[in-house]
């Protein structure tokens, strides 16, 4: 061997040890935005957003009527909390929220697992939720009053039906969407029908489920604030209602607020169970979600 060639073959192995040093920074800037870090950043424009607004209600290019400052929305929420009229509106909205999640939600996830094994149940089911998912949900709201009043019954339901439909279509997708090869695999290995269903395909179709109920929490609110608009004695909409009346836009942004609030924490709600219930999965175990 030449002593170039000598030579070249002692440099191969620091060049070995340098190539994969190159991807290092990469990885050193990808630490750095941990999950902390993205979570400061997700909140980094709504501030930034608050602020602006903040400047340009103090500086008078956008009057009170129009548009309250943030500062005395926050001093109103204040004054209404002491007063304990806002917790008991608030308290009031999430009771029927909670019920008519919890009713809603129920009777589509069993109409929904039985439409997803039978086409029997699909035949009878299906089509008739369907035509009633097409109505316009305000259209309907003429109809429920005549049946339940303007009182508790009428907006339980409201929030019912809205929160159905999102848990019913994904409660279905995913039990038709389980891989079948995992059904084979089930049967190879001698499991009976109840183990295939606990095993396999529940567990198979909890993802779809689960973006279902988010997408119910989301619905669950719009269908309160709709109800909550007509006849309500109490609740964060007749809290709207009543300050549209009276011309108070700080009252009115604020219940804006809350809702916002609300659905941001009822995300978070769901976010977790997902990392809890689907940490087996690869999509969703140790994501940052």
């Amino acid at each position: 061997m030449s002593q170039a060639d000598h030579t070249a073959t002692l440099a191969l192995p620091g060049l070995a040890q340098r190539e994969p040093t190159a991807p290092a920074a990469p990885a050193r800037r990808g630490r750095v935005f941990g999950p902390r870090a993205l979570l400061a950043l997700s909140w980094l424009a709504p501030l930034l957003l608050v602020a602006v607004w903040e400047i340009l209600a103090q500086t008078g290019y956008v009057t009170p009527q129009v548009l309250p400052a943030p500062s005395k929305v926050v001093r109103t929420a204040w004054r209404l909390a002491t007063t304990g009229s806002l917790l008991t509106d608030l308290g009031t909205s999430l009771l029927r929220a909670a019920v008519g999640f919890v009713l809603g939600g129920a009777i589509a996830f069993v109409l929904g697992i039985l439409v997803g094994f039978s086409r029997l149940a699909e035949a009878l089911i299906d089509r008739s939720v369907q035509m009633v998912r097409a109505i316009p949900f305000l259209a309907l709201l003429p109809l429920v009053i005549v049946w339940f009043g303007v009182g508790e019954g009428q907006k339980i339901f409201l929030v019912a039906l809205g929160v159905a439909f999102p848990i019913y279509i994904n409660t279905t997708l995913g039990i038709r969407q389980v891989d079948g090869k995992l059904l084979e695999l089930g049967r190879v290995q001698g499991l009976s029908t109840a183990q295939m269903i606990t095993r396999i395909i529940l567990p198979g179709a909890l993802p779809s489920i689960l973006t279902g109920v988010r997408y119910a929490l989301a619905t669950a609110w719009l269908a309160l604030v709709v109800a909550e608009t007509i006849g309500a004695q109490a609740g964060i909409g007749f809290l709207a209602m009543d300050a549209r009346e009276f011309l108070r836009t700080d009252v009115v942004v604020l219940t804006i607020v809350i809702y916002a609030l609300i659905g941001v924490v009822a995300d978070s709600i769901a976010r977790l169970l997902e990392r809890r219930l689907l940490a087996w999965h690869p999509n969703f175990s140790g994501a940052a979600r």
